[in-house]
C-alpha cells in the first residue's frame, strides 16, 4: 500500500472520531417531564426544554423574579412547555435583555429538585419589522411593477 493511502485512511478516521465524540456531547429536546424523568434516572448531560412565557390575559409575565438590587445573578420565571407542563425556571445570571419582549424560549440546563436550573436561555424575540409593518397602497404597488 502507498503512503497517500496509509495517510488517507488515517484522516477519514480521525474525522470519523471527531464526528462521534462531538455527536455524543449533543444535548437534546425535551419537555419538562422527560427532563425530569431523566434526573431521576441520574442522567446528567445538559438538555433543551422550549417552551413560552405563561402570561396572564392582560399579556403580563406571571411567575417572574428578579430584583438586581437583592441578588443580580438570580432569576427565576415560569415556563410552559410544548407538553403543556408548567415549570419554574432558575436561571443564576443576570435578566437577559428582550426577555419581556421574546415568542419562545429555550432554556439549557437540568431537573433539581422541584425546578428546572437553566444554564443558558436562549430567546426567540419578536421581528423588529413586526411592528412597522410597510404598507403599500394599490397605486404604488402598479407603479413598483412599471
Amino acid at each position: 500500500m502507498k503512503i497517500s493511502h496509509i495517510i488517507g485512511i488515517i484522516v477519514i478516521a480521525l474525522a470519523i472520531g471527531i464526528i462521534v465524540s462531538t455527536a455524543g456531547d449533543a444535548s437534546s429536546y425535551v419537555n419538562f417531564t422527560q427532563a425530569e424523568e431523566l434526573a431521576r434516572n441520574g442522567e446528567k448531560d445538559m438538555i433543551h426544554v422550549v417552551g413560552k412565557l405563561k402570561k396572564d390575559p392582560r399579556g403580563q409575565i406571571e411567575g417572574m423574579h428578579y430584583q438586581p438590587e437583592v441578588d443580580p445573578n438570580h432569576f427565576e420565571f415560569t415556563l410552559v412547555d410544548n407538553a403543556n407542563r408548567v415549570q419554574r425556571v432558575v436561571y443564576n445570571s443576570p435578566k437577559p435583555q428582550d426577555f419581556d419582549r421574546s415568542e419562545q424560549v429555550v432554556v439549557i440546563g437540568s431537573m433539581q429538585g422541584d425546578h428546572f436550573q437553566a444554564n443558558k436561555i436562549l430567546l426567540k424575540c419578536p421581528s423588529k419589522y413586526q411592528d412597522n409593518k410597510l404598507e403599500v397602497t394599490e397605486h404604488e404597488a402598479k407603479t413598483a411593477k412599471l
